[in-house]
């Protein structure tokens, strides 16, 4: 599994002569970082780069923000069509997205947001995964606590904010990491809605980068932007996979 990543970090700084000449070699005695520096002066890579980093941060909060509200309704509260809508949001889950994808451009079209920050980041807002992940989470949510918390003077958003969302971090990171990660790698929804060069994103860029060189592709300069795409995602993972091992959950309330 790990043997690919290698040889993309390991080929994004061989000269791209030498990936032809020493094919099926391990290590490459000249290492060169020409190919980052040719990343950067053959494409505007920074401006993707931040592109993706604006749409994946937005994204992931407001996923996040919306689906902890919805999920903590669900589980916490009773009103009227309240199993209805929640299966209905179920059933949005079993719709392949490729499918969304024409209705959406069309509406993005309707409400002049096509090549916007807001056509790349409105559809990903909302999603039937984050809403019911969130739902579990608070329906195993000590209720002691919540009345313990109406005792003391806590209103509604009080004890949402101040008690269940601290307690659902574990669920809460783990929604995170998987909304960050999806929107990062995201390439036909920001290949349809985006024209100009100034909004593509890094996948986006990467594929227009790969396709620009019509008879050689020089493989050392494409696998250092994809080094490039590849770093984020693994910071992000590495700094949230500690939330999925502790549920500060236990041990918050004493039978």
């Amino acid at each position: 599994m790990l043997y690919p990543f290698f040889i993309m970090l390991n080929l994004s700084v061989a000269d791209n002569s030498a990936i032809y000449s020493l094919a099926g070699n391990i290590f490459y005695s000249e290492l060169t970082f020409d190919n980052y520096r040719n990343v950067f002066s053959q494409i505007p890579l920074s401006r993707f780069f931040f592109n993706s980093f604006v749409v994946a941060v937005i994204t992931t909060f407001g996923q996040v923000l919306f689906a902890s509200m919805a999920g903590y309704a669900f589980a916490r509260f009773s009103f009227k069509g309240r199993d209805l809508l929640f299966l209905i949001i179920l059933i949005t889950m079993l719709i392949p997205p490729q499918v969304n994808i024409i209705p959406l451009f069309f509406l993005m079209r309707e409400l002049h947001l096509i090549d916007t920050y807001s056509a790349l980041i409105l559809p990903g807002l909302f999603g039937g995964f984050g809403v019911f992940l969130m739902r579990q989470y608070f329906l195993n949510y000590p209720k002691d606590l919540e009345d313990a918390a109406k005792i003391d003077g806590c209103s509604v958003w009080g004890a949402f904010f101040k008690i269940a969302i601290p307690l659902a971090l574990p669920a809460i990171m783990t929604l995170a990491i998987f909304t960050f990660v999806t929107t990062w790698n995201s390439f036909m929804w920001p290949l349809i809605v985006t024209n100009s060069e100034s909004m593509r994103t890094l996948p986006v860029g990467l594929a227009i980068f790969k396709g620009s060189f019509r008879e050689l592709t020089m493989w050392g300069d494409l696998l250092a932007c994809s080094v490039i795409c590849t770093v984020p995602v693994i910071i992000v993972f590495l700094l949230g996979k500690k939330y999925f091992i502790n549920d500060i959950m236990q041990g918050g309330i004493k039978e």
